[in-house]
């Protein structure tokens, strides 16, 4: 399942990207790479959602999360 379609208070494992070469990139430098952790914590009407990520939290837009292919933990 893509990270766009989980629940809020979740927890997902990150099992693969489809995202764009310098997006990816940009992404592994904050952290999230295959077998990472995350937790959705708030989710907006137009698919922005707030995570948390090693600690951190992020707001990413619909366009990246439908593109993160996570399973439940």
């Amino acid at each position: 399942m893509t990270l766009d379609k989980g629940s809020i208070g979740k927890i997902y494992v990150i099992e693969e990207t489809a995202l764009p070469a310098q997006l990816e990139k940009r992404m592994e430098a904050l952290g999230m790479i295959k077998g990472t952790r995350v937790q959705l914590i708030h989710k907006k009407r137009r698919g922005t959602m707030v995570m948390m990520l090693r600690g951190t939290r992020f707001a990413v837009g619909h366009g990246v999360t439908s593109r993160i292919k996570v399973r439940e933990v």
